[in-house]
């Protein structure tokens, strides 16, 4: 495992459970599933109002891009993007979730 795929784990590890309760559905264990969470996510928060979700989509396109290259720079600058891009999920899907 690389030091880029254990980055990619942490991120699933850490925002995993909340974006499965946004996108109504099992926390994701792949690096594809957790991307597809995440843009099933955002449409929900956007359902309910819930600001930040432009965040989320550039996070998407960033995990995306993060899986199609192997350039060393551009993977480590895409995932550092992609986690500021997703430090608010937990205030958002608590959000979400006092909505229910």
């Amino acid at each position: 495992m690389s030091k880029y795929d254990n980055a990619i784990q942490a991120l699933i590890d850490q925002y995993g459970d909340d974006i499965a309760f946004a996108a109504e559905g099992k926390p994701a264990t792949t690096i594809g599933d957790f991307i597809d969470h995440l843009d099933t996510a955002v449409r929900t928060l956007e359902l309910g109002g819930i600001h930040g979700t432009e965040d989320l989509e550039t996070a998407v396109r960033d995990l995306a891009e993060v899986t199609a290259t192997a350039d060393d720079a551009e993977r480590r600058i895409l995932l550092n993007r992609a986690r500021r891009n997703l430090k608010y999920v937990p205030d958002m899907v608590e959000e979400l979730r006092l909505m229910g």
